[in-house]
């Protein structure tokens, strides 16, 4: 009996020799490719880098004609090195299938590319390798397209001063938002009185998350239309399918590659530029740091606090 164990420890070259069919395929490959990265889903992957190993075979659809040693007839080995740093520089990830997954898809979308293998490794969690591998074929990474190819919802997004969620008003303001047909998500700001300090701008960072994200969670206990949603997805679905989000900041923050400094406000702008709003509205004084840089890309506009109408 043969045993084909040894393939799931070689090379990913190895694997694509033995899965080939009878007309096997051209292949280019990148080998121990090794990239400082922040990912992980311990708190202790948090803000550090760790070193994490990138082996890809792609194989290639054959080329009509003679390459004539033209680089603009083939796959640029470039390609595969360009497909990691631009999704490592997209969103920092907890997981590495998910972070190979992007990879895969990427090198798909070049038209030669028939097949691939992305194998990524972390080099410092234990004495050896610990790694995911996949392997993806164009007509997959069609069918995720096809299924994300929805057109892209423009946000209002309503951000709430800590008196504007105190406000007698709220209920109107929600019915409004609720009967605009514009996908809406609702952002708050951090609370009146005390929280805990700290003695770090890290620790403390994540302190003032989690207290915006207690007065989300206060005002979705005032209203069950306003439901806390803290991932990009909860709020694309939610987007999509025409419920009120409120924004809970730490996970989006805290993955971001480049993240937003400053105050509520100015998470508040971050997110509108990331979900690519139409505009935000501010209802009341909003509480913001001094000489923060500001997303010039989504026009925004204050709205009194006792004001009836808040959407244009």
């Amino acid at each position: 009996m043969v045993s084909d164990i040894h393939l799931a420890f070689d090379h990913p070259e190895a694997r694509a020799a033995a899965t080939s069919s009878e007309m096997p395929h051209d292949r280019i490959s990148l080998r121990d490719h090794i990239v400082e990265v922040d990912i992980g889903a311990f708190q202790s992957e948090r803000g550090v880098t760790q070193r994490v190993s990138f082996n890809i075979v792609v194989e290639l659809t054959p080329l009509t004609g003679p390459i004539d040693d033209d680089v603009d007839r083939i796959l640029s080995y470039d390609r595969l090195t360009e497909a990691i740093r631009i999704e490592l520089d997209a969103e920092r990830m907890n997981l590495l299938e998910t972070l190979a997954e992007r990879i895969a898809d990427r090198i798909l979308s070049e038209p030669r590319a028939f097949r691939v293998f992305v194998r990524v490794e972390k080099l410092d969690r234990g004495s050896g390798a610990l790694g995911v591998e996949i392997v993806r074929t164009a007509g997959q990474a069609a069918d995720r397209a096809s299924q994300m190819s929805a057109p892209t919802p423009h946000p209002i997004v309503l951000h709430l001063s800590a008196a504007a969620l105190e406000s007698d008003l709220l209920s109107t303001w929600i019915d409004a938002l609720e009967a605009d047909p514009r996908p809406v998500i609702v952002t708050v700001d951090l609370p009146t009185g005390a929280w805990p300090k700290s003695a770090t701008t890290l620790t403390q960072r994540r302190i003032d998350l989690l207290a915006i994200e207690q007065n989300a969670w206060c005002l979705a206990g005032r209203d069950a239309r306003c439901v806390v949603r803290a991932s990009r997805t909860e709020l694309d679905w939610a987007m999509k399918n025409g419920h009120i989000s409120v924004w809970a900041p730490s996970k989006m923050v805290l993955d971001a590659t480049h993240r937003p400094t400053g105050g509520p406000l100015d998470l508040v702008e971050w997110m509108a530029a990331e979900l690519s709003a139409c505009e935000v509205i501010v209802i009341g004084d909003a509480a913001q740091s001094k000489g923060a840089q500001r997303t010039p890309s989504v026009p925004m506009r204050s709205v009194p606090l006792g004001a009836l109408s808040v959407l244009s």
